[in-house]
């Protein structure tokens, strides 16, 4: 049976994100108007919402669920059902998921064949932990280290992004038998106890003992925000607008990597670090990019300082960034460790770090489990998503319509002043907002959050983050088409155009 995401022209078949679509469904979208183009169509109609009332989960949530879990939106929107890019709301009402469940809807919410492959797997096996061996983490070991350069071929699997970077810590520690890690400022890698000091933002910091205890925070190589920047130094459809001397090279890039030779010579002991953390492209810290050859570079210095260099891939990995498969192949280099989490299940709970087998002995000095890691349920998602990525193309989907996208969302920085920067690669974009193009001041979080709510309101999901909030992150899930591209950035504009003054 053919997937429904290709479709038959002419005798041949065509993946469906070439096919551009932009007749209205029947479901109810949130408002629109006729200044923007219309909400692209959806076949499907979800059940009846039959839960409970809206004002009765406001109340649980107050009385009974913790208070870190914050809701977006000053009506919080209650989701009860979604579909591939599109999300349903108790009331109906049809959303377009730019944010894809925090980078983690991958191949789309509720795809038959991953819910196929779940369902099937349930009505055999469950559960028994790895003291009995079960085929699928099996077979999904093999399907998953196939992907990977070099030497890096042996897995173990875990539940979360916190829990994957949390054990490269602890392997690469035992491996090196040394203590001091490094991460860039701005940085986010889990919010587990140990991974907290590596996390690099005091936003996400509680005040506990020990939290930074042999970590190590170093300059960001941010070229919008940083103190170096130009204008060919991201491997990005678009670029900053701040302007670049360079002759050869990337002077912006060797200014950020000679800091980070300034934190070897003067912090950390001489030929004894354990390792460097980075992600390929900073999630939570608003999309942000590095020069060419930094992290390249950065991996070297700190193998010949007798580190592991890791590879934070939890939101870059499985072909989101496009034109690779894993977010550290567009720097051309090959880490030691990657860890993983997010898409690789899209959205059930599964993660995994894979290193070289020499690495991966250092775990067997004690006795070391994982009650819930590469479960047979688990194992089954993680094959299906493989399958889906590669049978309908979405990697190339990621590629072309992320750079429509970024030259789209580009093309707004010429309308509005307060678009600040349009960076990203495939569909891991962020559009910082500011209030002082020149100086790259944060927009004003009232005014931000003003436009944010009027996408959600016109029918389009945004994430944010930066430090200040203030940086749009669109990670859709991976199967939009250029439609839905098209959508998201006429709400932005008339968002944007609604919330800025009006004249008398």
């Amino acid at each position: 049976m053919m997937s429904k995401r290709f479709l038959a022209q002419n005798g041949r078949v065509i993946p469906r994100f070439l096919v551009r679509r932009n007749s209205n469904s029947s479901t109810t979208p949130a408002a629109t108007n006729h200044a923007q183009s219309e909400m692209p169509e959806c076949d499907h109609r979800p059940g009846a919402y039959d839960g409970s009332s809206y004002e009765k989960i406001l109340e649980t949530r107050r009385n009974h669920l913790t208070p870190n879990l914050l809701a977006h939106f000053k009506k919080p929107l209650v989701i009860h059902a979604g579909h591939m890019q599109w999300l349903f709301d108790h009331e109906g009402r049809r959303y377009l998921d730019m944010f894809g469940g925090i980078v983690t809807v991958s191949v789309g919410h509720c795809h038959p064949k991953v819910n196929r492959a779940l369902s099937d797997q349930i009505a055999k096996l469950w559960h028994t932990t790895n003291i009995y061996m079960h085929p699928k983490i099996h077979e999904y070991a093999e399907r998953l280290v196939a992907k990977f350069p070099g030497n890096l071929k042996s897995v173990c699997f875990v539940n979360s992004g916190s829990e994957a970077n949390d054990l490269a810590m602890l392997m690469a520690r035992m491996h090196t038998g040394h203590q001091d890690i490094l991460s860039l400022r701005n940085a986010y890698h889990g919010m587990s106890p140990y991974t907290m000091g590596l996390t690099a933002h005091s936003t996400w910091r509680f005040p506990l003992p020990g939290v930074n205890n042999g970590l190590v925070h170093v300059m960001n190589p941010d070229p919008y925000q940083g103190l170096w920047g130009g204008s060919a130094c991201r491997d990005s459809p678009v670029q900053t607008s701040r302007e670049c001397q360079c002759q050869e090279g990337c002077q912006a890039g060797d200014a950020y990597y000679k800091e980070l030779e300034e934190t070897f010579k003067y912090s950390l002991p001489r030929g004894k670090v354990a390792a460097m953390f980075a992600e390929s492209i900073q999630g939570v810290g608003g999309t942000v990019q590095f020069p060419k050859g930094y992290l390249k570079r950065a991996a070297a210095l700190v193998r010949a300082n007798g580190g592991l260099f890791v590879a934070d891939e939890v939101q870059t990995g499985f072909g989101r960034t496009g034109e690779h498969f894993w977010g550290f192949e567009g720097h051309d280099y090959v880490p030691d460790v990657v860890t993983m989490a997010k898409g690789i299940g899209n959205g059930f709970p599964l993660a995994a770090v894979v290193t070289t087998p020499e690495i991966a002995a250092s775990l067997g000095q004690a006795l070391h489990f994982n009650t819930y890691g590469g479960n047979p349920m688990a194992s089954a998602v993680g094959i299906a998503v493989l399958d889906v990525i590669e049978e309908e193309q979405l990697q190339r989907n990621a590629l072309e319509v992320g750079t429509y996208f970024l030259h789209e969302l580009a093309a707004l920085q010429q309308r509005f002043e307060i678009v600040g920067d349009v960076r990203g690669k495939g569909l891991m974009i962020g559009v910082e907002l500011v209030g002082n193009r020149e100086l790259r001041t944060p927009l004003a979080t009232p005014h931000i959050l003003e436009i944010w709510e009027k996408c959600k309101d016109l029918g389009v999901l945004f994430g944010r983050g930066g430090l200040h909030g203030n940086v749009l992150r669109i990670k859709p899930p991976m199967c939009i088409n250029r439609a839905d591209a098209k959508f998201a950035v006429d709400v932005l504009a008339r968002a944007i155009t609604e919330s800025l003054p009006k004249d008398n």
